[in-house]
């Protein structure tokens, strides 16, 4: 049976120059970079060696302010409570979007259980946020701004420029979530004025167990873990030598890649959502259109009268892989808090999938797959009382038409 994976964001097959690079510190380079010795010095120098290219991706000024870490997760954590812990004493406010990353809200409702207060800013139907809601979001108690560049649901490209303006003016450090623009979209984090970015590599290539964030060398920030020197002082623990080592193998090659990359995959993108949108009627994407406003790997649609999980589960006896929103929450089940935010109709949050493409992705493929997921949806429908009643004209699509006021496009 033919297999395809459409749920790249989750996480991506290893690239083979990455495997590559780190097989020599699994065998004959094993040593502890903080090591005197010679086996430390090899891995020292392949740790940095790695920081310099991590530098280099997303255009930081020096290697000294890049720090590795676990995860993308231990990345966020890192960026909003090291900030928090550190600028407590000037003030306890925080702003948000609606509509962020789980790690993001996690690590918030964590600093709200210990006196912080935090503002989360509203989206409008296409998950933009709106700088002027975050200017004037803040108070002079704020000590954080906090947004994703490209959402993890939805794909919605964010003005991170324009809010890095409106956090420089009042001297408040912007932290920005990559997690989902990383590799897909240019990062330059002086050029944009950033003080903090993160992301992890195995999305894109890159293995799992390496996450990276980025430190403004002006910006202050309290590591949460301690018990060695290691990271600068940011970040205690004997270095994963071999994921950092895949982690600047992987960003090497895709920032080497990007300008070949991210055009093939787009029109993989629009070509998977016109063959939906051909194969499957009562079907919503949610989100801006695929174009500037979207990443070019992401697609969140809506089928109506089949619920997403009853969908994902088939798909994947039927040979093709998706999401049910993030990964962080889609063994939960739960409805996305990011479609909630958008105002979608219950029923359409309840029936969506997250489609994310990468680059091993091929034409035939995505035929197959968007031909496959048309045949699991009409057997479903089959099984659906609810699709036997809106056949009978017992109930109603509530799938609005575009010149409604929905910010949701019909498929």
């Amino acid at each position: 049976m033919q297999k395809v994976f459409l749920d790249h964001q989750s996480s991506s097959p290893i690239l083979p120059e990455v495997a590559e690079a780190m097989r020599p510190y699994f065998e004959e380079a094993f040593g502890n970079a903080s090591s005197l010795h010679g086996h430390g010095l090899r891995a020292r120098n392949a740790v940095a060696e790695a920081r310099a290219r991590v530098a280099a991706f997303v255009g930081a000024s020096s290697p000294e302010e890049i720090v590795f870490t676990s995860s993308g997760t231990e990345s966020v954590n890192l960026a909003i409570k090291g900030t928090a812990w550190s600028s407590a004493h000037r003030g306890n406010h925080v702003v948000i979007s609606q509509i962020e990353h789980p790690a993001v809200t996690g690590s918030i409702e964590f600093l709200e259980r210990h006196g912080f207060l935090c503002t989360r800013v509203g989206v409008d139907p296409f998950g933009r946020i709106d700088p002027a809601a975050i200017r004037e979001a803040m108070t002079e108690q704020t000590i954080l701004v906090a947004v994703h560049h490209a959402n993890h649901d939805i794909g919605t490209i964010q003005p991170i420029r324009e809010i890095s303006e409106i956090a420089a003016a009042r001297g408040v450090p912007l932290f920005v979530d990559a997690m989902a623009a990383a590799s897909w979209l240019p990062i330059d984090v002086e050029a944009e004025g950033l003080s903090l970015l993160s992301f992890s590599v195995h999305r894109f290539g890159g293995p799992k167990g390496a996450g990276v964030l980025y430190r403004n060398r002006r910006a202050r920030l309290e590591s949460l873990i301690h018990g060695g020197v290691q990271e600068g002082g940011k970040r205690a623990g004997t270095e994963n030598v071999p994921a950092i080592v895949g982690a600047g193998m992987a960003v090497e090659i895709a920032g080497r890649t990007m300008l070949e990359r991210v055009p093939c995959v787009r029109g993989l993108q629009q070509r998977l959502l016109e063959r939906l949108t051909a194969g499957i009627p009562h079907m919503q994407l949610n989100g801006p259109e695929p174009g500037s406003d979207r990443v070019c790997n992401n697609l969140n649609i809506s089928v109506e009268f089949v619920e997403g999980e009853g969908q994902l589960l088939s798909l994947d006896m039927a040979g093709v892989a998706v999401a049910s929103g993030t990964s962080c929450l889609s063994r939960s089940m739960k409805v996305s808090p990011v479609l909630d935010a958008l105002g979608l109709d219950h029923s359409l949050a309840l029936g969506s999938v997250l489609l994310t493409l990468g680059e091993g992705n091929t034409a035939e493929e995505i035929d197959w797959a968007a031909d496959t997921y048309a045949r699991v949806v009409t057997k479903l429908r089959g099984m659906s009382p609810m699709w036997d009643e809106f056949q009978s004209g017992r109930v109603r699509s509530v799938i609005r038409h575009p010149n409604q006021d929905t910010g949701t496009q019909v498929a």
